[in-house]
């Protein structure tokens, strides 16, 4: 459990729907952090997101503030740490926290993953192709209590 900080925060949520109410869905493939409602703290990385959905693309904005009580794990930046908890739960594997944080798999770093993960690439070529990649950013809410954190502020079309 690591020290909170109180200081709310402005997160983003890319869809094709407005998420006044979050909700955690169990359901399609496995994620970087596993299962829950994702968000970032990067407004162009949502818009893209809600570019990926057919018809409507919107981004709902959140209010978060951490809370003592949750267990939450922050990955500052992409290390052999993240990379094997990414693995993990792109392999199914679950956690028991309440939020996960850190670097997001993009396409490119997703098709790096993958290969890690069946082991046609070592860790090391990993290391060696995602070294320059630009920065992403996501954080993921798995538990009710997590969901608590955020509150709605307002959306907006793309």
């Amino acid at each position: 459990m690591q020290k909170v900080n109180n200081k709310p925060a402005s997160l983003y949520h890319g869809s094709n729907v407005i998420v006044e109410r979050p909700e955690i869905r169990v359901f399609g493939h496995y994620k970087d952090f596993g299962y829950g409602f994702y968000c970032t703290r990067i407004e162009h990385q949502a818009r893209k997101w809600a570019l990926t959905k057919k018809e409507k693309h919107i981004v709902t904005i959140y209010s978060y503030s951490e809370t003592d009580g949750l267990n939450i794990l922050k990955f500052p930046e992409m290390t052999d740490e993240w990379l094997d908890f990414v693995a993990d739960c792109r392999r199914g594997k679950e956690h028991m926290y309440d939020i996960v944080e850190g670097p997001m798999a993009d396409d490119q770093i997703w098709d790096y993953v993958e290969d890690y993960v069946a082991g046609s690439i070592s860790r090391e070529a990993f290391w060696a192709l995602a070294r320059f990649k630009h920065p992403t950013h996501q954080i993921v809410f798995c538990t009710s209590e997590a969901l608590k954190t955020l509150k709605y502020k307002d959306n907006f079309k793309v």
